[in-house]
């Protein structure tokens, strides 16, 4: 069976979920552990497990529409939103 070409969109967007879904793992973490928090890192199947990567492939995807489209993503909204209200 020939193997499949890897495409373009896919393995970027799926290490942005990553690399989001282990940002959300260490906030949340850091937020529970306060000063005694060490920066530790999930494995992938915590992630899974925990419902970070799920959370991450949402706003990942979410961001994506958005830029194409034209819009700010969420975060720049607030950071807008913020600007504006000092």
């Amino acid at each position: 069976m020939p193997r499949r070409n890897k495409g373009k969109f896919w393995p970027h967007v799926r290490a942005l979920i990553w690399e989001k879904a282990q940002q959300l793992y260490q906030e949340d973490q850091a937020k529970g552990m306060g000063d005694d928090f060490k920066g530790t890192t999930a494995t992938k199947a915590e992630l899974r497990e925990d419902g970070y990567f799920y959370q991450a492939k949402l706003i990942v995807l979410r961001d994506l529409w958005l830029e194409k489209k034209g819009l700010p993503s969420v975060e720049e909204e607030e950071a807008m939103r913020a600007c504006n209200s000092e």
